[in-house]
């Protein structure tokens, strides 16, 4: 079994496999403050965020439109998110997080920092700089 893989060194199970390293511990952390893992990801995106049209968000959060448009419906009905018209595009709707939808994520943005910080404790600071910078050129081509 000496040889190598294809997966092990395959760049998208690779990244696949790091962010499953990385957000695998912190998920208890969300499930714990009611929040399901793409409601986290959106109040994360929003909580210091102008408002984003629902199509914006979908592409941040990493979901198809319809399903957000319903997501953030149901957010609002909790009282985490405030829905509007576009001023300047009837057709779209604005999403933003309320004061209510910042005070529960806060807690866990910061909670999401440290764990990051414990993740990547064993990185050099060059190395944490040059792997934000290559994920976020690579990000980019999304």
């Amino acid at each position: 079994m000496g040889r190598t893989r294809f997966v092990d060194s395959y760049l998208g199970y690779l990244l696949g496999q790091a962010n499953h390293a990385l957000y695998k511990d912190f998920d208890a952390h969300v499930r714990a403050a009611g929040l399901s893992s793409i409601e986290w990801r959106v109040l994360a995106i929003l909580h210091d965020s102008d408002p984003l049209t629902v199509s914006q968000l979908a592409h941040e959060v990493l979901a198809k439109q319809p399903t957000v448009t319903k997501l953030a419906q149901r957010m609002a009905e909790q009282g985490w998110l405030a829905l509007r018209a576009d001023a300047n595009d009837q057709r779209c709707t604005l999403v933003g997080a309320t004061a209510a939808g910042k005070r529960l994520v806060k807690p866990l943005v910061d909670e999401a920092r440290q764990h990051e910080a414990r993740m990547l404790r064993t990185l050099g600071a060059t190395e944490k700089i040059a792997l934000r910078k290559l994920l976020e050129k690579l990000a980019q081509h999304a």
